[in-house]
């Protein structure tokens, strides 16, 4: 949509009627008259003068209703225009109808929803419900958790699983076959975001993003803009030169010390941006380029403001070489552009796309070679509007051409636009068409008015460090050390060193760079965290700043009650002096109820939940699983992998039953020693399960899920009565794990603590 209302100033002096013979300029003012807002106020960039914007502004929880602004035109005219019968006022914000569920209920049954409105949501018999059972309206027009589905428990043989009906929404399509359709339509008043066609593949995962149904006041909150903008730059920035990770799941940039990342930067600095709206984007620019020089890449950059011409403060073409700029250059370059000073402050969105097409042409023309190799990543602060220069989508396609040259599935990856939409009146349907359209990806983001937009940019690359997805590793094991690290790179081992002069050793997984999970039990009261010792990947040995028990943890906590040990919330944290160096054989496993592990399950939607996962991992009776421990009969200092078996559902009773035989707990008190938070393992059926060793204690109880991720479901308590002979052996004995969303951790006999 081109809109016609932005003029630039330069028309703002019109003719008027001849005075006395001679023609005379006069100003254009619009009348301050039923511009009101009820329950609000307005501000004007102009006052009254042509080509003001008045600005309306409501409190928390409330939106301008009918306009969000309106511009002074020439005719001296507001546009859109005021009228009486219609109030301008602040209307309290509203979800979209959310009474669109299939084969379920959604209570209470309203005509419309508003904000701290809460649903909730009940499947029919023979249907499981997946997604959110409750949601609720949020103060930026969204509902809160994933759209709910009601599930046929039969599967009803379908490829791909029921995509659901976002709130406001219509689908058609209620096939879920390889090559079957599905279509979205969004009700009156909203507009689509994501994708409106979806097509079900041969994985059996549908293209596309999940689409939503959204009002003109709807707008992303800076968390969601933290978790899907910032993991996607975390990824796109590597601390070293490629280390030949092909295997590696999910959206990556990689670049090297060369500077295979060309990062532009553009920002609308036209009549419809306002000098405070343009101030938080140029910090928030300042912010990230900041945050990226960290690292140990250096990307090229362009960066430019455009109104209804182009201004570059950075050439990327000059950028590389003898003459590339120093980051203190460039933020002082932001700094010294002054918004006051612009001319001709029309709206030509399309040169600045052609400016990017421009200085990628130059590129590809020098050396075509590395610009193949090269990553290209955009990034537009804009409201979408323009009304010169002519439409932007044709440019886009143009650049989309060069970056892909012919080889788009090969060379997807190559090209990244991202747009936030800034301003007082944003026009989603002229941006959607300019972003990169990736499959369960978001490049589009919406301010409210971009208060916590330099905020959100600094948060976005806090976890710079991070530069493996959690859980990936290489898939074969030869027998050697070496293979061993690659293939459970989380494994860390802890070194103790007690007052008493006793050495303690126990096990644990990497969870983040700064943190090893373990178990409590292994530290005694006097250790002290300076003291010790953790080893992990190729021969890192870190020391620990503070150990963290879980507060609940208690061993006599029930000691009163005849139970000597009771080891619930058996978990710690060994917080390192600084991050561990990740690398190929250094890489943090998966641990439940976080959006990595959603990844690494590929589950889908905005929130999903600990219940969905569990749903997922622990979904059979019987669930095979393992844990690392000693090989003892070889080698004391040789690590090796141990198997065992959860039983589940209908097993669990005769499972924990077998701990009877344990000095201490008998049929009386077994419920109370192994609570809900413990799963089991151990007995004879089906098959004799391997047991724990001294020092094994702490270690990650783990699956590997497709074979290339590895999730670590639950810390691991053995409370067996076999002799230390049996370490790593087939043991009838029963072995007993208590379930956390925290981690696990893996403890073997009393004597080893």
């Amino acid at each position: 949509m081109i809109l016609s209302d932005f003029w630039s100033l330069s028309a703002a002096l019109l003719i008027c009627p001849l005075y006395m013979g001679v023609s005379v300029l006069c100003e254009v003012f619009c009348k301050e008259e039923n511009v009101g807002v009820e329950g609000g106020h307005y501000t004007l960039t102009k006052k009254l003068e042509y080509g003001s914007m008045l600005i309306y502004h409501c409190p928390e929880e409330y939106y301008p209703y009918p306009a969000l602004t309106r511009l002074c035109q020439k005719s001296g005219t507001w546009s859109p225009t005021p009228h009486i019968r219609i109030v301008q006022k602040c209307k309290m914000v509203e979800c979209p109808n959310p009474l669109v569920l299939e084969s379920g209920s959604v209570f209470p049954s309203q005509t419309q929803y508003f904000v701290n409105n809460k649903t909730t949501y009940e499947c029919y018999s023979g249907y499981t419900l997946r997604g959110s059972s409750s949601r609720v309206c949020q103060p930026n027009g969204k509902w809160s958790g994933g759209t709910p589905i009601c599930r046929q428990d039969s599967g009803g043989g379908e490829r791909c699983a029921d995509p659901g009906i976002p709130a406001g929404a219509s689908r058609f399509g209620s096939s879920f076959g390889i090559d079957d359709k599905v279509m979205y339509h969004c009700d009156k008043g909203l507009h689509l975001l994501g994708s409106k066609e979806r097509v079900c593949q041969e994985n059996g995962q549908w293209t596309g993003t999940e689409p939503k149904c959204y009002y003109k006041h709807t707008y992303d909150t800076a968390l969601e803009i933290t978790e899907a903008f910032g993991s996607a730059i975390r990824e796109s920035l590597q601390l070293a030169a490629p280390i030949g990770d092909t295997d590696q799941e999910g959206k990556r940039i990689t670049v090297d010390k060369a500077g295979k990342l060309n990062i532009y930067i553009a920002m609308d600095i036209s009549d419809s941006i306002v000098e405070d709206q343009f101030n938080k984007a140029r910090n928030a620019v300042k912010k990230l380029i900041t945050k990226v020089s960290s690292f140990a890449v250096s990307p090229n950059y362009e960066i430019l403001f455009f109104a209804s011409d182009v201004v570059e403060v950075v050439n990327i073409i000059h950028f590389s070489g003898e003459n590339r700029k120093k980051l203190e250059q460039v933020l002082d370059d932001l700094d010294n552009f002054n918004y006051g000073e612009r001319e001709n402050v029309g709206t030509n969105l399309n040169l600045a796309f052609k400016t990017i097409l421009e200085r990628m042409a130059i590129q590809k023309q020098r050396n075509e070679t590395l610009f193949k190799e090269l990553h290209h990543v955009l990034i537009f602060f804009t409201d979408g509007a323009f009304n010169m220069g002519g439409r932007p989508e044709d440019t886009v396609a143009k650049i989309r051409e060069m970056v892909y040259m012919n080889k788009k599935e090969e060379r997807d990856q190559y090209l990244d636009i991202y747009v936030f939409g800034v301003g007082s009146d944003i026009f989603d349907e002229d941006i959607q068409p300019l972003v990169t359209k990736r499959d369960n990806e978001n490049h589009y983001f919406k301010l409210k008015d971009g208060t916590e937009l330099e905020e959100t940019f600094d948060k976005i690359i806090d976890e710079s460090k991070v530069v493996g997805l959690c859980g990936l590793h290489r898939n074969y094991d030869h027998d050697t050390a070496d293979t061993i690290r690659v293939r459970y790179p989380w494994m860390a081992r802890i070194g103790i060193p007690h007052e008493d002069g006793s050495f303690g050793k126990c096990m644990g997984s990497l969870v983040t760079p700064r943190f090893i999970l373990t178990a409590a039990h292994c530290f005694k009261f006097t250790d002290t965290a300076d003291k010790i010792k953790i080893t992990i990947g190729k021969n890192q040995v870190l020391t620990g700043s503070r150990v963290i028990l879980h507060p609940n943890y208690n061993i006599k906590a029930k000691e009163n009650e005849g139970i000597k040990e009771f080891y619930d919330y058996d978990v710690a944290l060994i917080e390192l002096k600084k991050d561990v160096d990740i690398s190929i054989d250094t890489r943090p496993i998966c641990i439940p109820c976080t959006k990595e592990t959603s990844g690494a399950l590929r589950l889908v939607g905005e929130e999903i939940t600990c219940k969905q996962q569990e749903e997922l991992l622990l979904k059979n009776p019987i669930e095979e699983v393992s844990f690392m421990s000693h090989d003892k009969e070889r080698d004391s200092n040789k690590d090796q992998r141990s198997d065992a078996k959860l039983k589940l559902q209908d097993q669990r009773e005769n499972c924990i039953e077998l701990a009877t035989q344990i000095d201490g707990i008998t049929s009386d008190n077994l419920k109370d020693v192994v609570t809900e938070n413990f799963l089991c393992s151990g007995g004879r059926q089906p098959t004799r399960d391997h047991v724990s060793c001294k020092g094994d204690s702490g270690g990650a109880l783990f699956k590997n899920y497709d074979d290339y991720r590895t999730i670590q479901r639950i810390w691991y308590v053995q409370l067996s009565s076999q002799p230390q002979t049996m370490c790593n052996q087939a043991s009838p004995g029963p072995t007993h794990l208590a379930s956390s969303p925290a981690g696990s951790s893996e403890t073997s006999h009393p004597d080893s603590r």
